[in-house]
């Protein structure tokens, strides 16, 4: 999705805002204010309001994506692989914090596109899921339920700019106490 740079103007400002109001507490009017414009104007780059969610959402699942593509396909050992799925998509979230958020707590508002970004998540959790599999089975970790521990990390990745503020925490710091809590709280390994 290529954006033009009057678009990406408009999607910056409507993030700030849905991140501030949510998106169903946005109106195009309120976009329209902040960027110094009627809101009819609007209408001559977007379709409607829930095309920037669509922008949002649908972008930095592909995002996502790539990222996770990226780490399948290097050949490099199985724990090694897992910690750079960590950092890769850690790295996303917390360079994109208010989109994350959108992103996680906005979705469900995709009308038109919902069941296509519903599947979307599936399949991302799915490929997320594999990778898992693989790297424990390569481990010899027991993995009881590659469901749950898929969704619960992706949960605590998702979810981790809540934790941090953004001056005072490096992502680094972020990355690293939040893989350690992964690998090693969940696994019970021992640092090596």
């Amino acid at each position: 999705m290529e954006l033009k740079e009057k678009q990406r103007k408009i999607l910056n400002v409507a993030v700030e805002l849905f991140k501030e109001k949510g998106y169903m507490g946005s109106s195009v009017r309120d976009l329209a204010t902040k960027l110094n414009i009627k809101a009819a104007s609007l209408y001559a780059h977007i379709r409607s309001k829930e095309e920037i969610l669509e922008w949002i959402c649908f972008g930095i699942a592909q995002t996502f994506f790539d990222e996770l593509q990226e780490v399948k396909n290097t050949d490099i050992a199985p724990k090694d692989k897992l910690n750079l799925f960590l950092d890769k998509h850690l790295s996303v979230v917390l360079k994109n914090r208010d989109v994350t958020h959108i992103y996680s707590n906005e979705w469900k508002h995709l009308e038109e596109r919902l069941p296509e970004f519903v599947e979307l998540r599936k399949n991302y959790q799915q490929e997320v899921e594999e990778l898992i599999s693989e790297i424990y089975k390569a481990e010899n970790w027991d993995l009881k339920s590659p469901s749950f521990t898929t969704r619960f990390i992706l949960h605590t990745l998702n979810n981790s700019y809540f934790w941090f503020k953004r001056s005072s925490d490096s992502t680094d710091e972020i990355t690293d106490e939040i893989r350690d809590k992964i690998l090693f709280g969940l696994l019970g390994n021992q640092k090596s």
